[in-house]
């Protein structure tokens, strides 16, 4: 099985390309055995069982982890603002996000053999963290998802955050225990990353907080607190459960050298006045009675499937043609004598489905 990302700078209709990143599969030892965990009788591991302490009496948080996969997780991946008010980004900021969403991400970090920004790493389901803990400092290791490895170090021994860093991708780390959970303050970031998959962007203001708790040996919850007064008028917190990746390891993911960034052409020049773009808003209904509603957001159109979807962006291409940001697959809307929009149809991966617009 081969771990990658399709990093959706392509679609089919601009003929636009990406799957340059790289390359990384589950690994050189894909069946061998996680020592020290304790199993079952059937031999599977025990992720129940209580969890495991070092020998200072602290949760040993060591082990190779990825988020959950939900649909919350992935939107908060491809748009960490998506539970804010659009006053509550920054007019900048959000001219920023909506330009790299207009373009399909052609100059995301990741597209260009940079780092991914921290939420990303942390929230993308195909990204694993190996974290690797020690009395003095923590090390996690990120991997996989099409990107290079990053590592991280956090300092536990007592040190303070520098004054005056050298903005970096990963920033500086500290952690401290609270209790039973691991708290881990960031700073010193640069302001080339991005916070995620839609483009908002960073400054070098940005301050993470991180909250690790281990529940067993098998799960642990995370939450992050992104706070840049620059990007957002206030912090910004994702929540999401991690859980243990047992008796596999991963191999090294290398970013092979943009061999491929001369076709990213991204998106088109096209535009839509949110007038125009009105005339798409409603509510549309594939057979089953699976409903997907239709707004205006920002500049775009909002796709979400059921009341609990997930928010993805469409961009346009032309005045029926849309693409959707976080995979590439196409959405035709069709017109009927009058004008009037009364359909749309998806296409992506040979699945071509009909959604009928529902009358007000």
């Amino acid at each position: 099985m081969t771990w990658s990302m399709l990093h959706s700078i392509r679609t089919a209709g601009l003929g636009a390309f990406v799957g340059l990143l790289a390359s990384s599969a589950t690994g050189q030892w894909p069946n061998y055995p996680t020592r020290g965990i304790p199993r079952l009788p059937d031999g599977k591991p025990n992720l129940m069982a209580p969890t495991p302490r070092t020998a200072e009496g602290k949760p040993d948080l060591s082990g190779l982890w990825r988020v959950e996969n939900s649909n919350r997780v992935i939107g908060l991946t491809g748009d960490v603002a998506q539970d804010l008010r659009i006053e509550e980004v920054q007019p900048w900021a959000r001219s920023v996000a909506r330009e790299r969403l207009f373009s399909l991400g052609k100059d995301a970090p990741m597209a260009r053999c940079l780092p991914p920004g921290l939420p990303s790493l942390n929230a993308f389901p195909a990204i694993f963290a190996r974290i690797v803990q020690t009395p003095e400092l923590i090390l996690i290791v990120y991997s996989g998802a099409g990107t290079n490895d990053a590592v991280r170090t956090i300092f536990t021994d007592g040190r303070e955050l520098p004054r005056d860093p050298n903005p970096t991708w990963m920033g500086y780390s500290i952690g401290r225990w609270d209790g039973d959970t691991l708290v881990v303050s960031t700073s010193g970031f640069n302001d080339r990353g991005w916070l995620d998959f839609n483009g908002h962007p960073q400054t070098e203001s940005l301050r993470v907080t991180e909250r690790f708790q281990r529940r067993d040996v098998g799960h642990m919850e995370y939450e992050m607190t992104l706070d840049d007064p620059n990007v957002f008028t206030r912090p910004i917190s994702l929540r999401m459960d991690k859980e243990l990746v047992t008796d596999t390891e991963i191999e090294e993911t290398v970013c092979e050298n943009e061999r491929d960034s001369g076709h990213l052409v991204g998106g088109s020049a096209f535009r839509l006045s949110p007038e125009s773009l009105s005339k798409y808003a409603g509510t549309y209904e594939f057979g089953l009675g699976r409903q997907v509603t239709v707004t205006v957001a920002d500049g775009f159109l909002v796709f979400q499937e059921g009341a609990t979807g997930l928010k993805r962006a469409l961009v346009p291409q032309s005045e029926l043609l849309f693409v959707f940001r976080n995979n590439g697959g196409e959405v035709e809307f069709v017109k009927d004598v009058q004008g009037a929009i009364t359909q749309f149809i998806t296409r992506g991966g040979g699945n071509d489905q009909k959604a009928v617009r529902k009358e007000p």
